[in-house]
């Protein structure tokens, strides 16, 4: 199989095997259980490459964000638009987020992997950096004024993603109402964007070093051990997850005349990165590009990924359910109805607060377990063990969910080329003979 190159090129057809890039990263994912099991003390210390993979990828996301939007929004010209475009998308989040917190309580509800777990049985992780950054509350005052940044350069330093979009629909809007004046601009702002995308490029040559890094530390630090007595919670999980995605959202695809089957199988490079790096930021550039070959527009990829980004996180939010009720499981905390559909209305809101980065769910979910008022805080503990592999696999769904949410935009704006669709999946998955997406 090809991968799609981030400069724009076609695919290579008919690539040795070894030239694989989805190889290379399983290859090196496999390499580092085996280094992180095996040579746990070098397995902790390949952190800095995962970290600097990571790094790398956010340095050129703002940039990349930012052209997207702007170059996108010129092209349209028509503000009504483009707010049509974003309430479309948040009410989508919404509703599909709301369903995978039901989900994730459903399922935890049937199949109870908390009850009779031994709190005493498993090693309990440090939790207070964790505990401090979740007891900084936030208004909704405070949310709209963080969207806000103090200044321009302010928001690509600090790698604040709404603010970057923020900035990005403002410069967009402006250099619309310019008219022809504003050719000129939008045309090297094109030229920029092909160089920076080109840039990232050579990023993600380094993809397969990141992934052993990232897999060579989790192992190393917390061990193949850390999966034992928490391995049901971690089977519930998958299995949910792998339902949210065939169960739901197939039926959804379907409706709007895709399927899900294809399009996961057109996202597994990226989906094997996010599984060896534990973050789905590691994508984001590589997918503003890989949605548009697939046919979106350029306005519709620029506003629903980005923001997708911040609220369109149903793998977050099903591991937010599931880890909440496990810690009441565990504990012997009998919740009623009652208890468990006001838990919901919380999670509804902490929930938007789980960005796609490393370790930014897990604060999440401390300050909803602190937010419940019923739960006991320690319990966080038993769950930072698998907190990484589980970051893998919430990663991968928020991945999959915000590829689907713009396709689905970018089909109701009638912003969607059917045919160049279908022409991307022939030549990635070399077949002549597909019909349909």
């Amino acid at each position: 199989m090809s991968a799609i190159t981030m400069n724009g090129a076609a695919p290579q057809h008919n690539r040795a095997l070894y030239k694989n890039p989805t190889l290379h990263v399983l290859m090196a994912i496999v390499a580092g259980v085996a280094v992180g099991a095996f040579y746990p003390s070098a397995g902790a210390a390949m952190k800095p490459l995962g970290d600097g993979f990571i790094k790398m990828i956010k340095m050129v996301i703002g940039p990349i964000i930012f052209l997207t939007i702007v170059t996108g929004i010129s092209h349209v010209g028509d503000i009504k638009k483009v707010g049509k475009i974003g309430g479309k998308a948040l009410i989508y989040f919404e509703v599909i987020t709301t369903l995978a917190l039901i989900i994730g309580m459903i399922a935890m509800n049937l199949l109870r992997p908390g009850a009779g777990f031994d709190t005493d049985n498993v090693v309990k992780g440090d939790i207070s950096h964790y505990l401090d950054a979740s007891k900084q509350t936030h208004s909704v005052g405070d949310f709209i004024m963080g969207v806000i940044p103090d200044n321009i350069l302010g928001a690509f330093v600090d790698g604040n993603l709404l603010q970057v979009l923020f900035i990005s629909v403002l410069f967009g809007l402006a250099l619309s109402a310019l008219g022809d004046k504003g050719i000129g601009i939008n045309q090297s702002l094109e030229k920029y964007s092909s160089l920076v995308f080109r840039v990232m490029g050579i990023i993600m040559k380094f993809a397969p070093i990141g992934a052993f890094g990232a897999m060579a530390f989790t192992v190393g630090k917390f061990g193949i051990g850390s999966l034992i007595p928490l391995g049901k919670l971690l089977l519930v999980a998958c299995g949910s997850m792998a339902f949210f995605i065939f169960a739901v959202l197939g039926p959804v695809t379907r409706y709007y005349g895709f399927s899900i089957w294809k399009f996961v199988r057109y996202l597994e490079d990226e989906i094997v990165i996010v599984l060896g790096t534990g973050s789905s930021e590691a994508v984001l550039p590589r997918m503003l590009e890989k949605m548009q070959q697939f046919g979106c527009s350029k306005t519709v990829v620029g506003l629903v990924l980005p923001t997708g980004y911040s609220f369109n996180l149903a793998g977050s939010s099903m591991y937010l359910a599931m880890c909440v009720l496990f810690i009441a499981e565990a504990y012997h905390v009998d919740l009623s109805l009652t208890q468990q559909i006001s838990i919901l209305g919380i999670m509804l809101l902490t929930s938007k607060g789980a960005a796609g980065v490393v370790g930014s769910a897990f604060i999440v979910l401390a300050a909803t377990v602190q937010a419940t008022g019923v739960l006991p805080i320690e319990g966080l503990s038993l769950l930072l063990g698998i907190d990484r592999f589980m970051s893998s696999i919430r990663a991968m769904i928020n991945l999959i969910g915000n590829g689907v949410a713009t396709v689905i935009i970018a089909k109701t704006e009638n912003d969607f080329a059917e045919e160049k669709a279908l022409a991307e999946y022939r030549t990635y998955f070399e077949d002549e003979g597909i019909r349909k997406i």
